[in-house]
């Protein structure tokens, strides 16, 4: 969904863990859609290579570090956002870690790390770029869940988490509507990424042999990649997705409930 005119390239969008995977799939496919873009890591040196992608292709971007559960680095970080690019006016909570473990096995720090990042990060950064957005008359959020939140053996951290984001989504486009901010959740399903590497190698699979047997049980036949979510994201932050709003977007080559 290609933004074109003063208006949209003038409008700043942040992804938080932009580094790589399907974080750097958005931001990328953002700026080609005439955003600028800050893009966030935990190490802003981890960044860089996403922003000289998007400068090479002639976009604007800034890499910025920050822990975004660290409410302080929050501030500070979309502060600089604020005075380096613009105001920014689309935000994509995409910040992620795993832990996995059963559930007899997960440790207290398995447990707080996954809900730091995924759902205290989403609230401090979404706390802290909704003035912006609410002083615009005009924004998107976007936070990405997973069909995790459905149910995982082995994640029970990381699916409380996913599946809190899909409530908090539905608060947020309560709250903000009146003020002309949209807020939607993207859930993807099986993404081959450095994530859903980690987690064969937690298994014990064979990388190849993995993939080729998730993506069998998947009606499209295929695994899913990092610009398949990118391409979802730009749908929901763009002007003709004004009228969606609370909803949770399933993007998982096949049906989910």
């Amino acid at each position: 969904m290609s933004q074109s005119g003063p208006v949209e390239q003038s409008r700043v969008a942040i992804v938080t863990g932009a580094a790589r995977g399907i974080g750097a799939a958005t931001a990328r496919r953002l700026a080609a859609d005439g955003f600028a873009v800050a893009v966030l890591d935990l190490r802003e040196d981890d960044a860089a290579e996403t922003v000289a992608a998007i400068e090479a292709a002639g976009g604007r971007a800034l890499a910025v570090g920050a822990d975004v559960g660290d409410a302080g680095q929050v501030r500070a970080a979309v502060d600089r956002v604020a005075t380096e690019l613009g105001p920014p006016v689309v935000l994509v909570n995409n910040a992620g870690v795993t832990r996995d473990n059963l559930l007899f096995k997960m440790t207290d720090a398995d447990w707080d790390l996954v809900v730091h990042v995924h759902l205290r990060g989403s609230f401090l950064m979404t706390r802290a770029v909704q003035e912006h957005m609410v002083d615009a008359g005009w924004g998107r959020i976007v936070n990405l869940s997973s069909t995790s939140a459905l149910g995982n053996r082995g994640q029970a951290n990381y699916s409380a988490a996913k599946a809190g984001l899909q409530g908090f989504t539905k608060t947020l486009a309560v709250e903000l509507g009146r003020f002309g901010v949209t807020a939607n959740a993207v859930a993807p399903g099986f993404i081959v990424t450095e994530m859903t590497r980690a987690t064969a190698a937690r298994l014990g699979r064979d990388w190849d042999e993995y993939v080729a047997e998730r993506a069998a049980a998947i009606p499209v036949n295929r695994a899913g990649v990092p610009e398949d979510i990118a391409h979802t994201v730009s749908f929901l932050v763009s002007e003709g997705a004004g009228f969606v709003s609370g909803q949770v977007v399933y993007v998982a080559g096949g049906p989910r409930n």
